[in-house]
């Protein structure tokens, strides 16, 4: 294949590359799942911040086997609940785009189900826990 992978155009004026990178295609797969979630639980969660890390930071002293794929931090004074996904941990249990999607889905309702008090398969439809 020779020149460009996109040409210069109306829509990408400076030939900008027509594949979205890990982190876009993250961030879409996460928007989608949050909107669905807000959208059907929005009078419960209230005030919640998503947001996306490339990694957790772990203390020294870890002892568990696994690396964390969410950290959820309720509500305190001012400060909104933060549901955070860590985006390297997610992506290395995945091998596909499919894959991606299903555990983004579901630790995003497990960690929405633990701050609402209500089962996963109340939360999304779609859960399942395999």
């Amino acid at each position: 294949m020779r020149g460009p992978a996109v040409l210069p155009g109306p829509l990408s004026p400076g030939g900008v590359p027509g594949v979205r990178t890990p982190p876009e295609v993250f961030d879409a797969i996460v928007l989608g799942v949050v909107h669905d979630l807000e959208a059907r639980w929005h009078d419960e969660l209230g005030l919640i911040e998503f947001a996306v890390e490339e990694t957790p930071i772990v203390p020294d002293d870890w002892d568990a086997p696994t690396v964390p794929l969410a950290s959820l931090v309720r509500a305190s004074g001012k400060e909104p609940t933060r549901l955070v996904l860590f985006r390297r941990p997610i992506e290395l249990r995945c091998e596909t785009r499919s894959d991606l999607a299903a555990l983004v889905l579901t630790v995003l309702v497990e960690q929405v189900s633990e701050l609402l008090g209500r089962s996963p398969e109340e939360i999304d439809p779609r859960y399942d826990a395999d």
